[in-house]
C-alpha cells in the first residue's frame, strides 16, 4: 500500500475491472464482459475517450485500456500472451488489441530478445501520457468521492478493497 489511500484505491478499482468474470451466455448470446466507459471532454474519436475508437468494436475501448494499464504495470515490454493473461482475453484477443494500438501509436512491437520468432510490446511515448492522464482522471474522481470520509475511513477502505481485488477470481 502506498501513503495516499485514494492511490491504493484507484489501483485496486482498476485492478478489479480486469477481472470481470464473463456471463454464462449461450451460443449467439452476448459475448463481451466489459462495460464501455463514457469519457468526458474532446477526444479524436467522435466525443469518445482517446483509447477507445469506436470502429474497433463496442468493447474495444475498455480492453485496450486494460492493455495499456498492464503495459505499464510491467517491468519491461510483455509478449501478446503475457498481455492476454493479464488483460483476461484470449491470444487473438489480444493480438487484435495490439494491432489497435500500434495503428493507433499507443503501443509499439519490438523483436523479443530470446526468440526471434516472437515480438514483445511496449508503451510508446504518446501511450505513456495516455494512461498517466486516465490514473489522473481516476485517482482525482476517487479522492472526491472520498471526500466525506475520515482518515482512518480512507485507510481501512483501501486496505479492504485492495484485499478484495487481490481475492478476486481470474475466470
Amino acid at each position: 500500500m502506498t501513503t495516499d489511500p485514494a492511490d491504493d484505491i484507484a489501483a485496486a478499482l482498476a485492478q478489479l475491472r480486469g477481472r470481470r468474470p464473463r456471463p454464462p451466455f449461450g451460443p449467439g448470446g452476448p459475448r463481451g464482459h466489459e462495460h464501455e466507459h463514457h469519457g468526458h471532454g474532446h477526444h479524436p474519436f467522435h466525443g469518445g475517450p482517446p483509447w477507445a475508437d469506436p470502429g474497433q468494436g463496442r468493447f474495444a475501448g475498455v480492453a485496450r485500456l486494460r492493455m495499456l494499464d498492464a503495459l505499464v504495470a510491467a517491468s519491461g515490454p510483455l509478449s501478446v500472451s503475457e498481455i492476454a493473461e493479464a488483460v483476461g482475453v484470449d491470444q487473438p484477443r489480444a493480438s487484435r488489441l495490439v494491432q489497435q494500438g500500434v495503428q493507433m501509436r499507443l503501443v509499439e512491437r519490438e523483436p523479443d530478445p530470446d526468440d526471434a520468432r516472437r515480438t514483445r510490446v511496449r508503451l510508446t511515448a504518446e501511450g505513456e501520457r495516455l494512461v498517466s492522464g486516465v490514473r489522473g482522471r481516476r485517482r482525482d474522481a476517487v479522492r472526491s468521492a472520498l471526500e466525506s470520509f475520515t482518515a482512518d475511513e480512507r485507510t481501512e477502505l483501501a486496505r479492504l478493497l485492495t484485499k478484495f481485488a487481490d481475492a478476486w477470481p481470474r475466470d
